[in-house]
């Protein structure tokens, strides 16, 4: 580097480092931010508040077009009226003029407007819903040929609207029909709005740019622009305004409607305003929004403080890059060091992580171990059960077995008597015993196969009751059992069909079991909804001697039973409370005043029967 230019080398460090220029250079870094924050900020805020209002002036464009135009057929209408049609044969007649002023005043009623009549040519009155004075503007439309025009109440000062008719008859004008309705509700709705925002104006102007409709009231009969005497008197004397013309509110002739101007109205008090247009040339009438710019302003300040206190963040920020380097090489070093201490944190977190992933594989292993141990549990549990059943079942095949062999010698013996029917007969029961047996075989087989515990689908509730007590009526009928089934064929609800047989047979083998020794022996299994039918409950009542109230918390523990030595093992309850527990359910023991209750709860599939 050449002698002459290290003096300049050392200049800018030897610069940054004095306190002086740094609150130079953050003084302003301030001033800049304040300038470009307000003129960002307020020009954002004059965008959207101009969006907002464009939408906002659409909106009561189409209120206010729709509520002129809800009865724009209405005078057509009552063109083409009977009553109307004999009144313009007659006008003279006074029967003619009162049923068309009564028919005038029913149809007033149920439009909702506020007056309805028919003049000839000349402005007179023919027929009207209510007695009337012809406004004064009448005849200025009708020589005009006007089919609607602006005309305000001179009572109460509000603006009303005429839509008109004319009537002709070979090619002359005879009559006229008048439908006048009051803008003063849609006027009120603007008002409400307007003290309720308390940021936006709205007003509606006529073709000569004076307010007819406003939601501020002082502003109403105003001028838009600047009206000299002159103009002040011929608007006056027009009959229109039912007030004198208030002041000028000195708006731009023309205001574009996405993009407002700024505007200043020569009012008391009176605030910088967003002005937009929007003409409705149909009607002649100009809608004006006059937004408050106050908001705007205000949020433009606070973005201006905000740019500065940037500014002033920047130049701290020099400050502190610039004391910053000094501290480079602590840095350095203590991050040498932190890198020793990281390399030794992994190698211990690699020593646990292995240490972790052995504990993890032997906890699978325990798990997947009892899992098989769990389902080799429950498929003795079945075997056991058939087991059980091994006799019963056996009679009830023997017994179809020893008739189908009577059946068959006696059906030979009538083949060589020649009596075919009574072998047709023979050879019917023999085909429904076999079916029986078929079934109880089916059943028999669908019982022992190993269930998948992972597959839960829609089951129909009622054909697995009615397979578990298949299995058991063998019991049943030796012992002259009632069972009662209250359960909808159309209920469907989310369960294994297998295992929920399961619970089916143990519940109901625990049933009969208790009832052996009774009188009474009757088994209900019914449902009850839940939870706006999403559950059902399933009870298996019984009216056997039941069992202790020292004996009931212990029911569904392992190996604990209240049967005799030998006649169970005491996991029945067990193992049917895990696979209901599967389900979604909770499987529960209640006492009654004779019997037990055994109660678990599923999710309902689907109802196609609500008799529950």
């Amino acid at each position: 580097m050449p002698a002459s230019s290290r003096p300049r080398a050392l200049r800018l460090p030897r610069l940054l480092s004095r306190p002086g220029f740094h609150l130079f250079l953050t003084g302003a870094l301030m001033v800049l931010g304040f300038v470009l924050a307000h003129r960002l900020s307020e020009r954002s805020g004059r965008d959207q508040l101009s969006a907002l209002s464009t939408e906002r002036l659409e909106l009561y464009a189409s209120n206010l077009s729709a509520e002129l135009g809800r009865h724009a057929s209405l005078p057509s209408l009552l063109a083409i009226d009977p009553t109307l049609r004999a009144l313009m044969q007659t006008p003279a007649d006074a029967e003619a003029r009162h049923a068309a002023s009564q028919m005038l005043a029913r149809v007033n009623v149920r439009a909702g407007t506020s007056q309805i009549f028919v003049a000839d040519a000349q402005g007179q009155v023919l027929s009207a819903s209510e007695p009337l004075t012809p406004p004064p503007r009448l005849a200025e439309a009708q020589a005009q040929g006007r089919t609607h025009f602006f005309a305000a109440d001179p009572t109460t000062g509000s603006t009303d609207f005429y839509l008109l008719h004319v009537l002709r008859q070979a090619n002359r004008t005879t009559a006229v029909i008048v439908v006048r309705f009051n803008l003063a509700p849609l006027e009120a709705t603007w008002v409400d709005l307007g003290a309720r925002s308390q940021g936006e104006r709205i007003l509606v102007a006529d073709d000569q740019d004076v307010v007819i409709m406003s939601s501020v009231q002082p502003w109403k009969y105003t001028v838009l622009g600047h009206a000299d005497p002159s103009r002040r008197q011929a608007l006056q004397a027009s009959a229109r305004y039912p007030q004198a013309i208030g002041a000028d509110l000195e708006l731009p002739a023309s205001l574009e409607v996405h993009q407002g101007q700024q505007v200043l109205l020569p009012l008391p008090g009176a605030k910088p305003m967003l002005a937009q247009q929007r003409q409705l040339v149909p009607l002649g009438l100009r809608l004006i929004a006059l937004s408050d710019l106050t908001e705007v302003r205000q949020r433009a300040q606070i973005a201006a403080w905000g740019g500065a206190a940037f500014g002033a963040s920047i130049g701290l920020l020099i400050l502190y890059l610039s004391s910053r380097r000094r501290a480079l090489r602590q840095l350095t070093q203590a991050q040498t060091q932190l890198q020793q201490a990281h390399a030794q944190l992994e190698q211990l977190v690699d020593s646990r992580t292995a240490e972790l992933r052995q504990t993890n594989d032997a906890l699978k292993a325990q798990i997947a171990q009892r899992l098989q141990t769990e389902g080799e549990l429950l498929q003795a549990s079945k075997l056991a059960v058939l087991g059980q059943m091994s006799a019963g079942l056996s009679h009830e095949v023997n017994q179809p077995l020893t008739a189908l062999r009577a059946l068959a010698r006696n059906s030979q013996r009538l083949l060589e008597n020649g009596r075919q029917d009574a072998v047709a007969t023979n050879l019917q029961l023999m085909d429904d015993m076999v079916e029986r047996m078929s079934q109880i075989t089916r059943q028999l087989k669908s019982f022992a196969r190993k269930a998948d515990e992972q597959v839960t689908g829609s089951t129909p509730l009622l054909d697995c009751v009615r397979n578990a007590l298949l299995l058991l009526e063998h019991r049943s009928r030796a012992m002259d059992l009632q069972t009662d089934v209250d359960i909808p064929a159309g209920l469907r609800v989310r369960a294994e069909a297998n295992r929920l047989e399961q619970v089916l047979v143990n519940l109901f083998g625990n049933a009969m079991d208790a009832m052996q020794a009774g009188d009474e022996r009757r088994l209900h299994v019914r449902v009850a909804a839940q939870d706006a039918e999403q559950r059902v409950l399933v009870q298996v009542q019984d009216s056997g001697v039941g069992v202790g109230e020292a004996e009931l918390p212990h029911l569904f523990e392992p190996f604990f039973t209240t049967k005799p030595a030998g006649e169970g093992l005491g996991l029945g309850l067990v193992i049917s409370a895990k696979i209901v527990q599967e389900f979604g359910g909770t499987l529960r023991a209640v006492r009654l005043e004779r019997g037990m209750s055994f109660e678990f709860d599923l999710s309902v599939d689907s109802w196609e029967s609500r008799d529950v």
